[in-house]
């Protein structure tokens, strides 16, 4: 039995929005591509002209600083690892794409989360929207990053840079929220202004747990890498993708493997950075 009622034309209004977009912002997203993408092509190119065994012991050395010994044995391990098994220049590029997109994400997430933490008009005003940002499947934002960017890693980026957005900006919106009442009320009798407090309370007080914010950009930026070869983005994650196609069960194992060991890194060394940022005595 059909329902007679006439289908609202949300695919249609969708249609038309994107056509509109790209025919009127077709010179802003041309320009924003070309600069991203010599983002990516000069960093990769960078990373992948230094020896990797320089390049694992910086970032061994790094993490062994920022997470202490086992951390930076696991990231030595790890990427030595990743080096024999001839992976190496695809986990550079996945490193660069999620490094831009987490940058990107936290320069945009950072600022809306403190808008949302002191407006409660604003939280309560689009707060629905990442409730469905963070609902939507992930392939879902594949679909508007084509038209604007086309086919390549520009889209991967931008696709991953909306995907990961949402997390850094409720974790310092809940961060600056859970600062004491207290020590925000010591500071407004010593008169601070708005944006004293902001920078010399709130913000340090809520460090960990926009670190926290931090470290689930980053994994989400990182589960994009195989959605994002699908429209021509490098790294592991094309790596993958070519496995599946081709039916090669061991070069998906390997470059599967080669995620995993990239996200746990990452994860501890973003976990060993939001714990050194907890204020002392704090659990």
């Amino acid at each position: 039995m059909e329902w007679n009622v006439p289908k609202f034309p949300l695919d249609t209004l969708s249609d038309n929005g994107l056509d509109w977009l790209t025919e009127h912002g077709s010179w802003l997203t041309r320009a924003v591509s070309r600069t991203v993408s010599d983002w990516i092509e000069t960093l990769t190119t960078a990373l992948v002209a230094i020896p990797p065994w320089l390049c694992i012991a910086v970032a061994a050395f790094a993490a062994y600083r920022a997470g202490g010994r086992k951390i930076g044995l696991l990231t030595l391990v790890g990427l030595l690892f990743l080096w024999n098994l001839r992976l190496w220049q695809a986990t550079v590029e996945t490193l660069v794409l999620v490094t831009i997109a987490t940058a990107a994400a936290l320069v945009i997430g950072v600022p809306v989360g403190i808008w949302f933490a002191l407006s409660r008009r604003a939280w309560r005003t689009f707060s629905p929207i990442l409730d469905m940002m963070q609902t939507l499947p992930s392939f879902v934002y594949l679909i508007p990053a084509l038209p604007f960017f086309g086919l390549g890693a520009v889209s991967a980026c931008f696709a991953t840079i909306v995907f990961s957005v949402p997390p850094v900006i409720r974790l310092t919106a809940l961060g600056i929220r859970n600062v004491p009442s207290e020590l925000v009320e010591a500071s407004d009798a010593f008169g601070s202004s708005a944006t004293q407090k902001l920078f010399k309370v709130q913000l340090p007080l809520a460090l960990p747990t926009i670190m926290a914010g931090v470290n689930q950009t980053m994994m989400l930026a990182l589960s994009m890498v195989v959605i994002a070869a699908m429209i021509g983005a490098g790294g592991l994650g094309r790596a993958v993708w070519q496995s599946i196609q081709r039916l090669e069960a061991g070069a998906g194992f390997e470059a599967g493997i080669g995620i995993v060991i990239v996200a746990v890194i990452l994860d501890r060394v973003t976990q060993a950075l939001a714990a050194r940022a907890r204020p002392h005595g704090v659990a």
